[in-house]
């Protein structure tokens, strides 16, 4: 985020660094890191480690130059090997997590905040490790959470350059925004210094055409950043910030100016007074729509720690009444800025003190709670600064990858996912032999488990048989399992693989999609055969073929379920050929599928084959191919139950 880039302050968080008098005693690079000039100094102290000057304390003024220009990304392997290297600053492991936690690496992070949180000098920033390793861990799932948001680059607008706090001037509907093209190089972290520029889209909606303009002079300096201009409904009235000139003589910090347009012509700006802090940054102002509450970001002693968010409410026209600190809900010890309230009312605004993807995120206020808005609004670089032109729809700020260089300007709809819930809703039913129907089983616990066999839950049945589970609504497989004594296990699968609907099919927000499935109870009866179906050989021979593989995997889960269980496994053939051929073959057919059982980890001493034969025909003088097929069967009975 390339906002404001102050002498002796970091980038955006307008953080004051200390110590920036000069003295004799400095090196060049100690002068220019005191006077801001980070881009310069990071060379001169890269160069002292090359010659192995300073090393440890080089790689650490390394650092330090990239976390106060806004690239703590950056600064990761150079706060590393200055701690390696046995740097005297005690708050060097701080910043180091900051850096881990921008790159994305939550665990290390975490685990750095842990150590600070503990064994930390500075008491401040020990207690605030707390905040961050937690933010740490949770940022995790968020890394994972993605919305069906829309996100497009504005390339009309866009350059190398910086682009960023996109508004709309009310009265000629030009996008104003700030931008560092076309300027002097700002020594802080190489780039221009920031003004403000319009443009009138030939294509409002599409926010394509048009030739990008700069504003008046009156609004922009050439030693100064101009930023983040907001405007009253009527377009009467306009706020802005600008920064320091880096001189003796400049302003001390960032501060909000107003500026009024009279009979078609601005004023000269003026200092927002009464607003401003002389001794804090005031930046990042955004008109609510009512045109009377002012919002915006300030580093004012009695907040909550970095940039907090403030409101103010105009009282007559360029009178405000003393700034109100949002609290706790919405400032943290981090850095909270760029607010911006849409039209349905709904707060937006910038953290990296709440849990997010790395650096900025864009959160809103939504049922009194917090919500990150996820990826791909959000990024792992940072993303600030929303405008709307619309509910839920606008332009917003981001550094990220794959962007035209420094931040760039994006249009986005939100547009959260539409969810669904999965829910198995089953039927336990006991089937009696005798007559081949079934009826419901009540008060039966049937149980719910993953895919690795772990345990999630249970269910009673009610006096239909019908039970009921909720399922993670990621896609998985699941197997439901109900056991009654002396029966065998009933089990069924139930998968939400391939059973989410496309978001473009769903119309309402939340859809639960139910999965039926019938678990069937059956009496384990001793010596009554069952048939294993679809177990299929090649003409002559009794190797296990894949597709019977898959039936008899199915028998080996039922001598799983009920480990209390012996059987006979036999085969079966037709009345054709010979009957001593047809005996040895069948004893060899069974003989395969009981090895093949027994290599799936099934005790031999709980399974028999035994080949039949053309001997138990189920039909006798069989004609037709149809028949024969049945005559040529696997069976299993149940030969012994253990007590």
């Amino acid at each position: 985020m390339r906002t404001f880039i102050l002498v002796c302050a970091a980038a955006g968080s307008a953080a004051l660094l200390t110590g920036c008098a000069t003295s004799g005693s400095l090196s060049k690079a100690d002068k220019q890191f005191a006077r801001g000039e980070y881009e310069p100094a990071i060379a001169l102290y890269k160069a002292d480690v090359a010659k192995g000057k300073n090393i440890a304390q080089s790689n650490y003024r390394v650092a330090e130059s990239y976390r106060l220009s806004n690239r703590i990304e950056q600064a990761e392997a150079y706060y590393k090997a200055a701690l390696d290297g046995g740097v005297k600053v005690s708050d060097a492991a701080f910043y180091y997590g900051e850096a881990l936690k921008a790159n994305g690496k939550f665990e290390e992070a975490a685990t750095q905040f842990d150590a600070y949180a503990q064994n930390g000098g500075n008491r401040t920033l020990a207690a605030r490790s707390e905040m961050e390793a937690k933010n740490a861990r949770a940022s995790t799932s968020i890394v994972a959470m993605r919305t069906n948001s829309e996100v497009m680059p504005l390339d009309q607008i866009n350059t190398p350059s910086a682009e960023f706090s996109a508004t709309i001037l009310p009265e000629t509907k030009e996008v104003i925004f700030a931008s560092g093209r076309d300027s002097k190089v700002y020594k802080g972290n190489g780039e221009g210094f920031n003004d403000l520029y319009a443009v009138k889209f030939d294509d409002a909606d599409k926010m394509t055409g048009g030739t990008v303009r700069k504003l008046e002079p009156l609004f922009n300096s050439e030693d100064k950043h101009e930023a983040s201009a907001t405007y009253t409904p009527d377009g009467k009235m306009m706020v802005f910030a600008r920064s320091n000139n880096g001189s003796k003589k400049g302003y001390l910090s960032v501060d909000l100016w107003v500026s009024y347009n009279k009979n078609g012509a601005w004023t000269e700006p003026e200092i927002l007074r009464v607003v401003n802090s002389s001794t804090a940054d005031d930046f990042s102002p955004s008109f609510a729509p009512d045109g009377k509450t002012l919002y915006f970001a300030s580093t004012r002693k009695g907040g909550l720690g970095g940039n907090d968010i403030y409101k103010t409410t105009m009282e007559t026209p360029g009178r405000f009444s003393p700034p109100e600190n949002l609290g706790d809900q919405i400032n943290t010890p981090g850095n909270e800025n760029y607010p911006a309230i849409a039209p349905d009312g709904t707060l937006y605004f910038s953290s990296d003190g709440h849990p997010g993807l790395g650096k900025l995120d864009i959160f809103k206020v939504e049922k009194n709670k917090v919500v990150n808005l996820a990826v791909p609004i959000n990024s792992t670089g940072d993303d600030f600064a929303p405008f709307f032109t619309a509910n839920k729809a606008g332009i917003f700020a981001s550094n990220r990858a794959g962007g035209k260089g420094s931040d760039d300007l994006y249009r986005f709809r939100e547009s959260m996912l539409k969810l669904v819930n999965f829910y198995a809703d089953g039927t336990l039913v006991e089937r009696n032999d005798k007559t081949g129907q079934t009826l419901p089983v009540a008060s039966e616990t049937v149980t719910l488990y993953n895919a690795k066999g772990q345990k999630l839950q249970d269910a009673t049945t009610g006096s239909d048989g019908k039970f009921s589970f909720k399922l993670d609504t990621a896609a998985a497989n699941y197997a439901v399992i109900a056991n009654r004594a002396g029966y065998f296990t009933a089990r069924n699968s139930v998968s939400t693989i391939g059973r989410k609907p496309a978001q473009e099919a769903l119309t309402e927000p939340l859809t639960d999609v139910r999965i039926p499935v019938t678990l069937t109870l059956a009496k384990i009866v001793k010596n009554k055969a069952i048939v294993v179906e679809n177990i299929f050989y090649d003409y002559d021979k009794a190797n296990i073929r894949p597709d019977a593989a898959l039936e008899l995997d199915k028998l080996v889960q039922t001598l799983n379920d009920n480990p209390q269980i012996t059987i006979e496994l036999s085969s079966h053939t037709d009345s054709r050929g010979k009957d001593a051929y047809n005996q040895a073959l069948s004893q060899r057919r069974a003989q395969s599928a009981v090895d093949y059982i027994i290599s799936k980890g099934i005790d031999k001493s709980r399974i028999t084959a035994r080949g039949y034969g053309e001997t138990q025909p189920v039909i006798k003088n069989a004609k037709t191919e149809e028949e024969y097929q049945r005559n040529r069967r696997t069976e299993f009975k149940v030969t012994k139950i253990a007590e």
